[in-house]
């Protein structure tokens, strides 16, 4: 055990402050809330934040209870379109099934938190491998917490793609999850909770490239310069924070991860340098992979990422160079340019190492993100089907308005926060208000 006393999710910081009034903006217009309004979901990661105690992960809303099989025989179906909660044992394998049409590509995210209290080993994490019915492997993915060995929500996915000499008939597939070090130096025996996501992408009306694309952009950009704007990041990737082209500022705990969503549309660019600021304790010492930031895809599989270490002065890291998001991506063999097979929401993924407090204290950190999205967006290719969940797979004119405006849309984000705000009556003044709609995110179906 460590001598000093602490979740993954937060620790104590002090005393609580008063909580001050909340902005909350929808379109236009913004409406003042009291002192006992409610945090505005999508914003989620500050619900604790009064108190110091980074929140804990989100799972989607209306997530379905699942139990995985430890044989194959008993597994659970998963429907493509569908969120469900379930458990990661220390040792041993869970399993869940698809029932698949033959011309589908299919794809299952699972998001392994692991329980307050953990301890990791620095390649503990998760395995994510999806077979046939016959016993074929279809793709295998793995995900650890890295040098760092700082317990937060990590993600692999698996994969079952037509275009692939193997797994192409119709009928049942079975998705294994797994413990990658649970008896490694310094991992705990714990039961993780798990998010798992299925999505289905239809095959294309017509025949298209069947190689990955050999030129593009490779120069390394430079970081966007200018002043930044505060964004609050979300608690999870249901929950994650709207963001588009600009710089971005965002405080951040040791033990905390946070969430954030980038429209990328096809044939566009993406790339993000993450500043962190200076401890100002004065004290001295160094923390490896203190702060790491992830890129994942719109099925939720990771497409990049980078450490960075942290000597109590400012530090900065950047994604590698990623090419534009192509369908024909897929046929790369580096990983990184064939996760950039689709367009959609890409989210970025900022954890901040929980042994950053020995050393610097409770904080919060100063944390800069700076998003590039460079390129016209161009027409992708064209389905012949909807994808589940439908329009995942697609940039929309409210996704970009979302990104624009900061606000998390989905499930009448702003209404429920002034429903549960205890506001009473003459508590709160609305003007010039008519109609107030919210945006239904499409991946709440998911």
């Amino acid at each position: 055990m460590r001598g000093r006393c602490r979740t993954a999710w937060g620790r104590r910081a002090g005393a609580r402050r008063g909580r001050p009034a909340v902005a909350v903006r929808v379109g236009a217009a913004a409406v003042m809330l009291g002192a006992t309004a409610a945090v505005v979901p999508g914003q989620a990661a500050a619900a604790g934040e009064a108190s110091g105690t980074p929140g804990p992960y989100a799972f989607a809303d209306g997530a379905q209870s699942v139990e995985g099989a430890r044989s194959t025989g008993d597994a659970a179906a998963l429907k493509p379109g569908g969120a469900y909660k379930s458990s990661l044992p220390s040792s041993g394998k869970v399993s869940y099934r698809l029932e698949l049409d033959a011309a589908s590509n299919a794809y299952v995210s699972v998001t392994a938190v692991p329980s307050p209290g953990s301890t990791v080993s620095v390649i503990d994490g998760i395995k994510v491998s999806v077979q046939d019915a016959e016993g074929n492997t279809c793709s295998v993915d793995t995900a650890s917490f890295g040098a760092s060995r700082s317990p937060h929500p990590i993600a692999a996915w698996g994969r079952r793609e037509t275009g692939r000499p193997l797994c192409q008939k119709a009928g049942a597939y079975f998705v294994t999850v797994e413990r990658v070090d649970p008896e490694g130096e310094g991992s705990s025996p714990d039961t993780w909770d798990l998010e798992l996501v299925a999505l289905t992408e239809p095959r294309t009306a017509k025949a298209g490239a069947t190689t990955a694309p050999e030129v593009w952009n490779s120069a390394t950009p430079q970081p966007l310069q200018g002043e930044s704007e505060r964004r609050k990041g979300g608690a999870g990737f249901t929950r994650a924070t709207p963001l588009d082209q600009g710089v971005w500022r965002d405080d951040i705990r040791p033990g905390q991860t946070l969430f954030y969503e980038v429209p990328v549309d096809w044939g566009q660019q993406v790339s993000v340098t993450a500043d962190l600021g200076s401890s100002g304790s004065g004290v001295t010492g160094y923390t490896s992979d203190a702060l790491h930031l992830a890129l994942y895809n719109p099925a939720r599989g990771q497409v990049a990422d980078v450490g960075v270490g942290y000597d109590g002065g400012q530090k900065s890291g950047s994604l590698p160079p990623l090419p534009p998001v192509d369908h024909a991506n897929r046929y790369a063999a580096a990983a990184q340019v064939s996760a950039l097979r689709f367009a959609g929401s890409h989210y970025l993924v900022a954890h901040l190492a929980e042994d950053v407090a020995d050393t610097f204290g409770d904080g919060p950190f100063a944390l800069t993100l700076r998003v590039r999205v460079s390129g016209e967006p161009r027409g992708g290719p064209e389905y012949a089907g909807e994808s589940e969940p439908k329009g995942v797979f697609e940039v929309s004119d409210q996704d970009r308005e979302a990104a624009a405006q900061g606000v998390a849309t989905g499930d009448d984000t702003a209404m429920r926060a002034l429903a549960v705000g205890g506001i009473g009556t003459g508590s709160a003044v609305l003007v010039g208000l008519g109609v107030w709609t919210v945006v239904a995110r499409r991946r709440n179906a998911a």
